[in-house]
């Protein structure tokens, strides 16, 4: 478990320590207090990732030159320095050059109010989830996705210079498909493994015995190298690599129909369904639940599905969960509670 957590410079807090128990932890507070920037501080204390953000720099404090978030997982001392010229991680005190072992003490799902988009909105919110949850399962998941988006950058600078180069755009189409294909793979292994969990999850919420599936879209077709050959003009009028896995999406489906027609209620079922097959998954490869991070989810639902979210949550997990006020908690409900 995350046993305590320390912020410096970080969005509303100049410092701040806050200590956390096993089991519930509940932070509270009016809005505008820093709740949600807490647990955005344990993901990137925990993962070097925002669930809010694409560019950390962005979560400084304003007019200061960097931020710490420091703290103690499972005896684990971890801390992660980072200012706009440069970065530091250290694990008990030594600096790493490299995130990967940093990256193998910690699990963590983090479930948000903005999550709905998951299913509303655009494919890179679908692809970023899946490439948190796949970093996880496996660590060179990480390193496939910087080779690949690498390379994707390259391509298209060339692709928008004045005189396009064929010669030198392929030069890239080898590493592009090499590590995307290991992109590809890793995503498409990790929707079949979630199939049978997010389906548990969700019957367990919803109780309606309703049918959820959830299908890989392949931005690059079932063979990259040829539909990257035949997209050769459509880059070239474009400027841009027009196929590959930056184009991926995930569909859903419940009882067959596209989830586009679910109601809203449905949408958010099946989006907490998805987050919880993904910690039960994490479980089993682990022998032990991730960190859930709850990011004020419960004024969403009414008291049933409230109700069965707890009962679905993973027992042995350490949960954080922010919330303005703690009247719909049962009064028998074991949890330590900071106010903020």
């Amino acid at each position: 478990m995350l046993s305590s957590l320390k912020v410096r410079h970080f969005r509303c807090f100049d410092a701040f320590e806050a200590e956390f128990a096993p089991g519930a932890n509940f932070i509270v507070g009016p809005n505008a207090r820093g709740k949600t920037s807490l647990l955005e501080a344990a993901c990137i204390l925990l993962r070097l990732q925002s669930p809010r953000v694409t560019r950390l720099a962005h979560v400084i404090q304003h007019e200061r030159r960097g931020l710490v978030v420091d703290g103690f997982f499972a005896q684990r001392h971890m801390q992660y320095y980072l200012s706009r010229e440069r970065k530091k991680l250290a694990l008990d005190g030594v600096e790493q050059k490299a995130a990967r072992e940093y990256l193998e003490i910690a699990r963590l799902v983090y479930f948000g109010n903005r999550d709905i988009e998951l299913v509303r909105g655009p494919g890179d919110g679908r692809r970023r989830f899946l490439d948190f949850t796949a970093a996880q399962l496996d660590g060179s998941h990480r390193r496939a996705l910087r080779d690949y988006e690498r390379a994707l950058r390259s391509r298209n600078l060339l692709l928008k210079a004045a005189a396009p180069r064929w010669r030198e755009i392929e030069a890239f189409d080898e590493p592009l498909l090499a590590a995307g294909g290991r992109v590809a793979e890793g995503r498409g292994r990790l929707i079949r493994e979630l199939q049978e969990p997010v389906g548990a999850a969700h019957a367990a919420i919803s109780g309606a015995g309703e049918q959820l599936r959830i299908a890989y879209v392949p931005g690059c077709g079932e063979d990259f190298p040829a539909t990257l050959t035949a997209a050769r003009k459509e880059d070239a009028r474009l400027r841009q690599t027009t196929t590959g896995p930056h184009r991926d999406d995930l569909a859903f489906s419940l009882n067959g129909q596209s989830s586009a027609l679910a109601s809203e209620g449905q949408q958010r079922t099946l989006v907490l369904a998805l987050k919880l097959g993904a910690a039960r998954l994490l479980e089993g490869y682990f022998a032990a639940p991730p960190v859930l991070l709850l990011d004020d989810i419960f004024g969403e639902l009414d008291l049933t599905r409230r109700a069965a979210l707890l009962a679905a949550l993973p027992a042995g997990a350490q949960k954080l969960i922010t919330t303005t006020h703690l009247d719909w908690l049962p009064p028998d409900a074991a949890a330590q509670v900071l106010r903020l």
